[in-house]
């Protein structure tokens, strides 16, 4: 059985998700996450391709797609993080 991981989403995102603010999703990478993100919910792969930043366990990994996440880890999808 695959590890289903809560990934919460940022507002306008939700729409994407059946309205959904989190969503259960197997992976036990960054990359696992986002594929199978978009494989669930295909209305998120223009932003997700467009680029988005993840907050694993209040570190926000910009595109770490080979960084672990835990069943247990505290995962968030963000706009992406821009310098300044």
């Amino acid at each position: 059985m695959a590890t289903m991981v809560e990934v919460n989403l940022w507002s306008s995102l939700r729409r994407f998700a059946d309205g959904q603010d989190k969503v259960d999703v197997p992976g036990k990478t960054v990359g696992e996450l986002l594929d199978n993100l978009v494989a669930a919910y295909p209305g998120l792969a223009p932003v997700i391709k467009a680029g988005v930043s993840i907050s694993v366990d209040g570190e926000i990994l910009p595109a770490v797609k080979s960084a672990p996440v835990k069943p247990d880890s505290e995962v968030f999808l963000l706009q992406r993080m821009k310098g300044g």
